[in-house]
């Protein structure tokens, strides 16, 4: 955020908690990317985004008055981001079931050579559409082990970060992600096997 750009401060949330339509605006505007990044982050189906960013505004309204600090406002925010992001995921279960002829062919070169070899060397739109294929599988997690994976992972947070973000204790975070990591290597494994069996019979 630039020197020009609106800030949260405690004025403008005070102007907020007494129903100013304007720094209601203002609030959205200096809150939108970061809320639509997390949403994104947290949730594979674009036509979700909207609708959850939405629902993501209303409780930052709705909960306006709970906000007492000491953590930034910001970070007040992306508690409720996650935990929605988590609700909605509870809510819908959606887990699709990933196998091998579901990956496009660029994902199965991807695949391929991830067998063969390591990281190294990879271009960068190899590594984007390595990145795809890990999105697909971790979206065939529970809604728990996603948000976590999601977070540790990709995000790259702490432990100390995700419970403070998720109110989940840390040891609890820490079990999730490595059952996650456990089904994530299990589901990458039956790709490869379901590759190399479709190899023998070209």
């Amino acid at each position: 955020m630039d020197d020009s750009s609106p800030a949260i401060t405690p004025e403008l949330l005070a102007r907020v908690r007494s129903g100013d339509e304007s720094a209601n605006r203002t609030l959205v505007e200096i809150l939108y990317p970061s809320v639509q990044a997390n949403v994104r982050n947290h949730l594979r189906r674009q036509a979700d985004h909207d609708d959850v960013a939405q629902e993501v505004f209303l409780k930052i309204f709705l909960k306006m008055e709970q906000y007492r600090g000491p953590q930034p406002f910001e970070h007040w925010v992306s508690r409720i981001a996650v935990t929605t992001c988590y609700d909605w995921l509870r809510k819908h279960r959606i887990r699709p079931l990933v196998t091998y002829s579901d990956l496009s062919e660029a994902e199965v070169e991807i695949l391929e050579k991830s067998r063969q070899t390591s990281s190294r060397g990879t271009s960068d739109t190899q590594r984007e559409l390595f990145s795809g294929l890990l999105d697909k599988l971790i979206s065939t997690l529970n809604p728990r082990e996603q948000i976590v994976i999601r977070l540790l992972d990709l995000e790259e947070r702490s432990v100390r970060d995700i419970s403070e973000l998720t109110g989940w204790g840390a040891s609890k975070v820490k079990v999730t992600a490595m059952r996650a990591r456990r089904k994530l290597a299990d589901r990458l494994r039956q790709l490869e096997s379901s590759q190399a069996q479709g190899n023998e019979h070209c």
